[in-house]
């Protein structure tokens, strides 16, 4: 396999210009649970032939290969608390990543690297109790698995067992190979990730496209190949030219998932807080937005604002009321008590 990479690798180069990589377009990016909202357009909805409608058969990791055998496009948004889980699997998405970007989204970090182990755990926990039918993946957060094999191994089961995540991801290509390896060997499932990878922001010296150049073309492959012959479940490929993407979807078996990686790729996933403009930032250019909930949520606040202090907000039918026999009596005791002080 490492063979027929490295011959595609070769007829790309004649193609290929080598320029270097530059920043990733600048920029890196509740009340009832119903399926479709009854207003939804109808080609928005999944025909009954479709595979969304068959909301009780739960995804495993057995379904991402047949679904990559059969062409059929895999789905996957992050999430990090029940809410939105719930959402989110209800709408029929295959995959549901609670990732480490939870540190900007919802811990108000600078970047992924802060965020640990236990404030991890925690936002998986939430999420596994609003998740039913799809796939659920754990990120492995910076430094829970980098230190020590044993230290990841144990790391990795904690998600499992306390948890009841699915599969872990793990940053890294050849280099983490042997301890997917292990961790596998170990019953657990992982998710690798190739291109871009957050938590290497600071040896990257940013948020860049990684493998404009042949030798991070090569390195890609390599790292793909690796990867698949490591057995992962599933390959997000982040920040890569489609190109590169397509020939890595081709190569391996496992599923391929992009983010910024081009419509070639096996599934789509995307950060729930990018779909709906709740990010605080300008967008990355793979980044399609179908709402704006920012401007929403700002707007219903303003009002509730205004409706309290212009005395609008409760109204009577907003209230609860006493029943006429229990008011009929304390109006009596009230009568008594000013008859007295009269």
């Amino acid at each position: 396999m490492a063979t027929i990479a490295m011959s595609i690798l070769e007829d790309a180069e004649q193609a290929l210009s080598g320029q270097a990589g530059g920043a990733l377009e600048d920029t890196m990016s509740i009340t009832s649970f119903g399926r479709f909202p009854e207003d939804a357009p109808a080609d928005k909805i999944p025909s009954e032939k479709s595979s969304l409608t068959k909301v009780n058969q739960k995804i495993t990791t057995a379904s991402l290969r047949e679904m990559k055998l059969g062409h059929e496009p895999i789905t996957c948004l992050t999430a990090y608390d029940y809410a939105t889980a719930r959402l989110v699997d209800e709408a029929g998405i295959e995959m549901i990543l609670v990732g480490d970007s939870l540190a900007q989204t919802m811990l108000g970090y600078e970047n992924t690297l802060s965020v640990t182990m236990d404030e991890m755990l925690h936002h998986v926990k939430a999420v596994r109790r609003g998740v039913k039918r799809a796939l659920l993946l754990a990120d492995m957060p910076y430094g829970s698995y980098q230190v020590d094999d044993g230290e990841a191994l144990r790391n990795a089961t904690r998600f499992v067992k306390e948890g009841a995540a699915e599969v872990v991801k793990i940053e890294g290509g050849e280099k983490r190979a042997e301890l997917i390896r292990r961790i596998i060997d170990a019953e657990i499932p992982v998710c690798g990730h190739i291109g871009l990878t957050p938590q290497s922001v600071n040896v990257m010296g940013g948020y860049k496209v990684q493998g404009k150049e042949l030798d991070g073309i090569s390195q890609l492959m390599r790292d793909a190949v690796a990867l698949d012959r490591a057995g992962v479940a599933c390959i997000v490929l982040e920040g890569i030219p489609r190109e590169v993407a397509a020939m890595i979807t081709a190569e391996v078996g496992a599923p391929t998932i992009g983010i910024g990686a081009g419509p070639e790729c096996d599934g789509q996933v995307l950060v729930f807080h990018d779909l709906f403009n709740l990010t605080f930032a300008p967008a990355a250019k793979f980044v399609r937005r179908y709402g704006d909930v920012a401007e929403l949520i700002t707007r219903g606040v303003q009002e509730f604002r205004a409706d309290v202090k212009s005395a609008q907000y409760p109204r009577d039918e907003e209230s609860y009321h006493l029943p006429k026999e229990t008011k009929a009596g304390l109006d009596t005791v009230l009568a008594r008590k000013r008859a007295l002080r009269g």
